[in-house]
């Protein structure tokens, strides 16, 4: 092969690496499920040295936070962006996701602060090439019985959902609401770029039919999940995560699980993750 054509041929391998998907380790079809972890839960929120944590657990990815409470602005800021990829880059880690945690103390409820944060989350998104943003709703801007915050919710995602769609990135509400008032939210906004973001352990927690409410909603409805456990490990506590694959299997649901909590007390993150990941490995991938 003479300069040129190795040229040509390598250009060709490129192109062919970014039209086509990844093969799995069977190397016969894409992987189906990609496990990925908030930074949240296995460091500081916000800190790029998650990546390297996540590289030593054995993650595919990490879930980032939009800002913190010492620092607003955060991954707004250019220089905190372009550390966050070029941390994930040489940790050999994908970003798997952007959160907005802060949102649970500044509610997007009431304060007019958040709605620039949403806003400018889909371009933050765009930038770190993730597709999903999570919009907290627990704490201070829990929505429960909160018909006035409800509908303050509902007027803003209407304001932010056409960005949302033309950039091609969802935004994901996880909240201690049930399938039915997710429902409501939704067909109120109108825009297929505001989903369910679900939380196994959460929606466990108020005693809905998780498996029932994950096959109702479908994955036309629910963007991504969140696989936790409060107190646990992950398949050691209250969420039969083997159910969870059935009911994924039923709805073809595809892409991130994002594992959050599921320390036991006495045991380190670490540790705790690294079992995590073995574990949820073992039954989704």
């Amino acid at each position: 092969m003479n300069r040129r054509s190795a040229i040509r041929y390598s250009l060709g391998a490129g192109l062919t690496a970014l039209t086509y998907p990844i093969v799995s380790s069977a190397g016969n079809k894409p992987d189906r499920f990609s496990i990925g972890a908030c930074d949240w839960s296995i460091g500081p929120a916000g800190d790029s040295s998650s990546f390297a944590v996540a590289k030593t657990i054995g993650l595919d990815g990490v879930q980032v936070s939009l800002n913190t409470a010492s620092d607003h602005e955060h991954l707004r800021k250019p220089a905190i962006l372009n550390a966050h990829k070029q941390a994930a880059e040489e940790a050999g880690v994908r970003v798997s996701g952007l959160a907005i945690g802060l949102l649970n103390e500044i509610p997007y409820k009431s304060d007019p602060r958040t709605e620039e944060w949403v806003q400018d989350s889909v371009d933050v998104a765009k930038a770190l090439g993730v597709k999903t943003i999570l919009l907290a709703f627990f704490s201070k801007n829990d929505l429960k019985n909160d018909l006035k915050g409800t509908q303050v919710v509902i007027d803003r995602l209407k304001a932010v959902a056409p960005k949302a769609e033309k950039a091609g990135v969802t935004l994901g509400i996880e909240s201690w609401l049930s399938a039915a008032e997710h429902l409501a939210i939704m067909d109120a906004v109108g825009s297929p770029a505001i989903k369910v973001y679900y939380d196994v352990c959460n929606s466990s927690v108020m005693g809905y039919d998780i498996f029932r409410e994950i096959r109702d909603l479908g994955k036309e409805r629910i963007c991504e999940f969140h696989l936790k456990e409060n107190g646990y490990l992950l398949g050691k506590g209250k969420v039969d995560l083997a159910k969870v694959r059935q009911a994924l299997d039923d709805i073809g649901y595809s892409g991130w699980l994002q594992l959050e909590g599921a320390v036991p007390p006495g045991k380190s993150k670490l540790e705790s993750y690294i079992e995590n990941n073995k574990t949820v490995r073992s039954l989704f991938v």
